[in-house]
């Protein structure tokens, strides 16, 4: 028998979002809605940054061989 084991929960900016959702929702926050679901951005934005740092390295390369 074969156990796996996948741990599948809310990360740090899952949870960040979620308490200012929360916090906006209770009116303890007065920000602008993009603001508070600014968490969300960050996987999105580091994912962009190190594709731009790949193709980057790439073009780097490709130049450097001719």
């Amino acid at each position: 028998m074969s156990s796996s084991s996948s741990s599948s929960g809310v990360g740090f900016c899952g949870l960040l979002t979620i308490v200012f959702i929360v916090l906006k929702l209770i009116k303890v926050i007065d920000w602008n809605w993009f603001w508070v679901l600014s968490p969300i951005l960050i996987p999105i934005g580091i994912v962009a940054i190190v594709i731009f740092i790949f193709l980057g390295l790439c073009v780097a390369f490709k130049k450097n061989k001719e």
